[in-house]
């Protein structure tokens, strides 16, 4: 079997994460994973929703897009069709789930960090690079919260990221790219903290039905690359 980028059935796709890379919003980062590019950023509102308000404690949340032309032929944006799909729906409570995982709410004051995430180019894996990239969108957002005294304790408890992981051939692969996402018998996302906990594991079985044996494969290959990419998200936000 060959992949994408030479690369093992163990190996990730190139891993970038571009900081700053729009002006504006409190955290900006262009991720991508091999082809898969998602613009996250992170902006800071003092307010909270309606069933937090008095509460003292703050919000995350997400949401989530793909533009036109992100793959191979043109998409209808979802805005001309007046409604978001069930998929964009699914994704972007994802999103901010993870993310809160990891957050000390209390520590954010009545306010929410909204977290948008576009994708502008889509060969599979985008939930994933958008979880991992609005990761460190989040902790420039919180450093400007915190150079600006809006926050007294540190709200953000520890890393999170998330990679895709499948079953191609009677193969695990790590980080699926378009044409093995849509060839797989099995594909599964997890989402994972920089403790070993595990957030969230989405797997179906789009052929045969995976077994016990392979879950456990699939969940040790997949923990190895998330590894990985807390090596990433720690090496971005090193960066002055």
């Amino acid at each position: 079997m060959i992949r994408s980028y030479g690369r093992g059935a163990g190996e990730l796709r190139p891993v970038t994460l571009s900081r700053r890379y729009t002006r504006h919003p409190e955290g900006s980062v262009l991720v991508s994973f091999g082809d898969t590019r998602v613009l996250c950023t992170a902006s800071v509102e003092d307010r909270v929703p309606s069933f937090l308000k008095g509460q003292g404690r703050g919000w995350i949340t997400a949401e989530y897009g793909m533009l036109p032309r992100a793959t191979h032929t043109r998409g209808e944006r979802e805005a001309s069709r007046g409604r978001q799909g069930g998929r964009t729906h699914e994704i972007q409570r994802l999103i901010g789930r993870a993310l809160r995982a990891v957050m000390d709410l209390t520590a954010l004051g009545e306010r929410t960090i909204q977290l948008d995430c576009d994708v502008i180019q889509a060969d599979g894996g985008t939930r994933t690079a958008a979880i991992t990239g609005s990761f460190v969108a989040l902790c420039d957002a919180v450093a400007w919260m915190r150079e600006r005294s809006m926050v007294a304790a540190e709200p953000v408890r520890e890393a999170v990221a998330a990679v895709s992981v499948g079953v191609v051939e009677g193969v695990v692969l790590l980080d699926l790219d378009y044409s093995e996402d849509s060839a797989c018998d099995t594909d599964m996302n997890v989402v994972m903290t920089a403790s070993g906990g595990l957030v969230e594991i989405q797997g179906t079985a789009e052929g045969e039905a995976f077994s016990e044996a392979q879950l456990q494969a699939m969940l040790a290959v997949a923990r190895g690359g998330i590894a990985r990419l807390f090596e990433a998200q720690k090496a971005a936000l090193a960066e002055s």
